[in-house]
């Protein structure tokens, strides 16, 4: 099918546009306005299956490319995905649904603009993934940034303001030197076609300086400690399907970043910054474990969790092994469900109770024991239980880890310890206990909607972690291809050495 990823791109922007004829700001027509987003998302999810079907996870080129010319001979819309990005695209379609359900009864005010822009927020996080044009990637990669500067300043919290500036300062800053890094590649290369820059060989002094710009970018986006204050707050001030999607995918963006322009286009950096990374992972699993332990606020702990468990991907991703690499990119797709569906069961208590404050709740299993088994299932995942998908990404992030660096895989494990320990208090102080407090009486249980929201992503959650296979598959060729190449280049750096007087 011609044009399937063009068409991820467009349909979001169809339904907006669709949205914004709709008439009225009676029930019927925010009625019509929901629906509307919903089958957006729906269709625009049917779609990347096609892409999914068609795509070949043997392959590790770049396959259903399009491509247009735009600026120049040199600067062209080309649109790809390989065995990295497509898996992501596929999340994003995934949880945009979940989004608009999760919103059907919270947004109440300004519905037709928070529609448009979770709309149009859909097809610049699917053009991250799919551009393979290095600044067609920045172009999508910064204007993710204004609607969900809006989605929390508008119809967040009572800080929202101050969460929202000072998200988008902290990820807008971060990016700045990556522009620069660009027009460096630019020049140095000729072209900022992605697929054209993977074979360049850049200069082992430039590759440390584009490094340090690149890094400067997806640290923050991911978050890595210490630029990783910015996260809790526009966690704790953005609506519940904020959240979903700032925890679900955005974070996933300087993941991504690293495996397809760090590791590939400047490994001899990567190698030498990697001890760097080592250092900042395990501050990170440790210290934002313990951080966790001391919250108070249910979403904030969970942010917190986030940090955490972004520092065992980036320690996989640099150990650049097979297995670390794969378990990254696992952990990546596994923590976007299982994140997503922690912040749709505060979302899911905080509708009925308005409050995300753990001491005002206690025994909700006596009253919500649908919610409470649905809690459960995504808190295992979250502490890497066996048989749920965080076990496996965790699992082989350690594994690829300890054959790179043993010190370093042996203090991350401390921060499994510490996840099972916030994740089972967090679950013990809401779930168990007596039911005491007059306001939890009256509790409803999962409604209709809910459950049609929490039971694919348990299932899902639950499914990986059996039948990893289906994820880590597509990973195997690229990470394949990529060990090769980084392997050839340090190859040459090393024959260079010995050659030199």
């Amino acid at each position: 099918m011609p044009g399937v990823l063009s068409g991820l791109l467009i349909l979001p922007l169809i339904g907006s546009a669709l949205i914004l004829f709709v008439r009225g700001e009676d029930e019927a027509a925010l009625s019509n306005i929901r629906y509307i987003a919903l089958l957006t998302t729906l269709v625009t999810f049917l779609l990347s299956l096609i892409a999914w079907w068609q795509f070949d996870p043997a392959n590790s080129a770049f396959q259903l490319v399009e491509q247009a010319s735009w600026v120049s001979s040199s600067i062209t819309f080309k649109l790809g995905v390989d065995g990295y990005s497509l898996p992501f695209v596929i999340l994003t379609t995934f949880l945009m649904p979940f989004c608009i359900l999760a919103s059907w009864h919270s947004i109440e005010r300004r519905v037709r603009e928070y529609m448009v822009a979770f709309l149009i927020l859909e097809t610049l996080m699917i053009g991250v993934f799919v551009s393979l044009d290095l600044v067609l990637f920045y172009l999508f990669f910064e204007g993710g940034l204004v609607p969900m500067f809006l989605i929390i300043g508008i119809w967040g919290g009572e800080r929202r303001i101050y969460a929202s500036f000072k998200f988008f300062l902290y990820t807008f800053l971060g990016s700045v030197l990556l522009l620069v890094a660009v027009m460096a590649m630019y020049k140095s290369a000729g072209t900022t076609d992605i697929a054209a820059l993977l074979t360049h060989r850049f200069d082992p002094s430039l590759q440390k300086w584009l490094w340090l710009a690149f890094f400067a970018s997806f640290a923050v986006k991911m978050p890595m400690w210490p630029v990783h204050t910015w996260l809790p707050d526009a966690h704790v001030e953005a609506p519940t399907a904020g959240s979903v999607i700032l925890a679900g995918i955005l974070l996933k963006m300087g993941g991504y970043g690293f495996i397809r322009f760090s590791l590939p286009m400047f490994p001899d950096a990567s190698h030498y910054f990697a001890p760097l990374i080592y250092a900042l992972s395990i501050i990170a699993i440790i210290y934002t474990s313990l951080v966790a332990l001391m919250q108070e606020d249910m979403k904030k702990l969970i942010a917190y969790s986030s940090v955490a468990h972004m520092g065992f991907v980036t320690m996989g991703l640099f150990s650049m092994t097979a297995q670390g690499i794969e378990g990254a990119m696992f952990q990546m797709v596994s923590h976007g469900l299982v994140s997503g569906a922690l912040f749709l069961c505060v979302g899911v208590v905080y509708d009925r109770t308005h409050t995300r404050q753990i001491a005002a709740y206690g025994g909700l299993v006596h009253r919500m024991p649908l919610y409470a088994a649905a809690f459960m299932i995504f808190t295992l995942a979250n502490i890497g239980l066996p048989g749920t998908s965080g076990f496996i990404g965790e699992f082989l992030s350690l594994l690829g880890t300890f054959r790179a660096n043993s010190w370093v895989a042996f203090f991350a494990t401390f921060g499994v310890i510490l996840s099972a320990a916030y994740a089972l208090w967090l679950y013990r102080k809401i779930i168990f206990g007596k039911l005491v407090k007059p306001e939890l009486m009256g509790m409803l249980d999962l409604s209709a909607r809910e459950i049609w929201i929490m039971a694919p992503l348990a299932a899902l959650v639950i499914f990986y972690g059996v039948r990893p296979g289906v994820v880590l598959d597509a990973f195997s060729a690229p990470t394949e291809a990529l060990l090769k190449t980084t392997g050839l280049a340090l190859g040459a750096v090393k024959s260079a050495a010995l050659m030199a007087p």
